[in-house]
């Protein structure tokens, strides 16, 4: 019973670091969505200057560390824009760039997945490239890319947890926070079983999404 207690103690606080995280997830989340998807499309059939391009980015994002990543981004990038509204503002493009980086890939890979009979009978009806490709194409390639992409967004979510090295408040900075002041290893297993809840609920929105778009398949 008083372990219960102190559990209903620290929850206030414990909020407060789950509201953090969520803050910079659903921040990052959707750009990164809408970022993964054109950059996906324009290293598809886009101009090869920009193909070049995009492959830099990608090349590099993926191939550093997300910690370094934020922490160029704290004391080079914000530093040289005299403070560019804060860690928060400048976090979120992080993630945002990170994960957008992961998603072209995997909607690359998705679109090139698509029957190449779609883009002719597309081609024969006279219908143009953009809606082509938004109306027929992506449509498609979601349903492909929604196991890789469900992955992708539990690491995010995780991934979260590093805003804590800049002094951002998080559920791991909070629980971090608890554990200090009250010598008790019970914040950390709060905080287990509240990234197993939010994870589990990405799995199941993703499965549902799964569903959604396979409702037609034969």
């Amino acid at each position: 019973m008083e372990t219960v207690n102190y559990i209903i103690r620290i929850s206030p606080q414990l909020l407060v670091g789950v509201i953090g995280t969520l803050q910079v997830y659903f921040g990052a989340i959707f750009p990164a969505l809408v970022m993964g998807v054109f950059f996906a499309i324009v290293k598809t059939a886009g101009p090869k200057p920009l193909r070049w391009l995009l492959n830099v980015y990608t090349w590099a994002w993926r191939g550093v560390p997300l910690l370094l990543q934020l922490m160029i981004m704290k004391y080079g990038v914000l530093p040289l824009l005299g403070g560019g509204g804060g860690d928060f503002p400048g976090a979120i493009w992080v993630f945002a760039l990170n994960m957008a980086a992961y998603l072209t890939e995997i909607m690359r890979a998705a679109i090139g997945a698509v029957d190449r009979g779609q883009y002719e009978a597309c081609r024969v009806l006279g219908i143009p490239y953009w809606r082509m490709m938004f109306r027929v194409i992506i449509p498609q390639s979601v349903r492909i890319a929604l196991p890789p992409a469900c992955s992708e967004a539990i690491n995010l979510l995780k991934d979260a947890a590093v805003i804590s090295v800049i002094s951002m408040q998080d559920i791991v900075r909070v629980t971090n926070q608890i554990t200090t002041r009250d010598k008790t290893v019970i914040p950390y297993l709060c905080a287990f079983v509240i990234y197993l809840i939010l994870t589990s609920l990405l799995v199941k929105v993703f499965g549902l999404l799964e569903k959604r778009f396979t409702a037609y398949d034969a």
